[in-house]
């Protein structure tokens, strides 16, 4: 029961740092955490102990635990990194992938119809992102939480969800080249959006 508990905390926890409700410097307090998601202590700093180690979180001895921050400069070591392990990710989860993740990333894709702005299309595209490496038994990068940083400032949220179809279908066909080379695509194309997005802040007379 701790174990799944634990599981739940760690979920709870990264997703609403990813999401920015728990900003980058925000501190975070295990009795406030407590209260917030009702679970117990051991579960809390067995999640908090876990990101600590994923680099989500920082302790500082006598001062507290800390969101880390997002470094803008790392963009360019997070997209070769993806540009890599995204489409061996794909390859593998055309191989070892089931109905059921395909039938949940087309359920994930039906929402886009009802989707009310570019945060929930993008929300969509995220889901889709996981469920491909959770077929390829691998975890999904850190780099979430800096896409999403951005993500107000992505010029076409809908035609990256768009280009999830595509790929969807090559990973039912077992099409894992394929899969591949539309995943490869699919993150050059959001990385030079989230590119001009950082350079249009950079630049704006409103930045610093």
């Amino acid at each position: 029961m701790t174990a799944s508990l634990s599981e739940a905390a760690y979920n709870r926890l990264r997703s609403m740092i990813v999401r920015l409700e728990f900003a980058p410097g925000d501190v975070l307090r295990e009795d406030d955490l407590r209260e917030q998601l009702g679970i117990g202590r051991t579960p809390i700093r067995e999640a908090l102990q876990r990101l600590e180690r994923e680099h989500f979180v920082k302790v500082v001895p006598r001062q507290g635990i800390f969101v880390t921050g997002i470094d803008v400069s790392e963009l360019s070591m997070l997209f070769e990194t993806r540009s890599v392990l995204e489409p061996y990710a794909a390859r593998l989860a055309a191989l070892r992938g089931t109905d059921e993740s395909w039938d949940a990333m087309e359920e994930a894709l039906d929402r886009t119809v009802d989707a009310a702005d570019g945060a929930e299309l993008l929300a969509i595209d995220r889901t889709c992102h996981e469920i491909m490496w959770q077929a390829a038994d691998m975890l999904y990068a850190q780099s979430d939480r800096l896409w999403h940083l951005y993500l107000a400032d992505v010029a076409d949220p809908g035609h990256a969800v768009e280009e999830h179809v595509a790929i969807l279908n090559a990973l039912r066909s077992r099409e894992s080249d394929i899969a591949a080379s539309l995943v490869d695509d699919h993150v050059a194309s959001f990385d030079a959006q989230i590119r001009d997005a950082v350079t249009a802040r950079l630049t704006s007379p409103l930045a610093g």
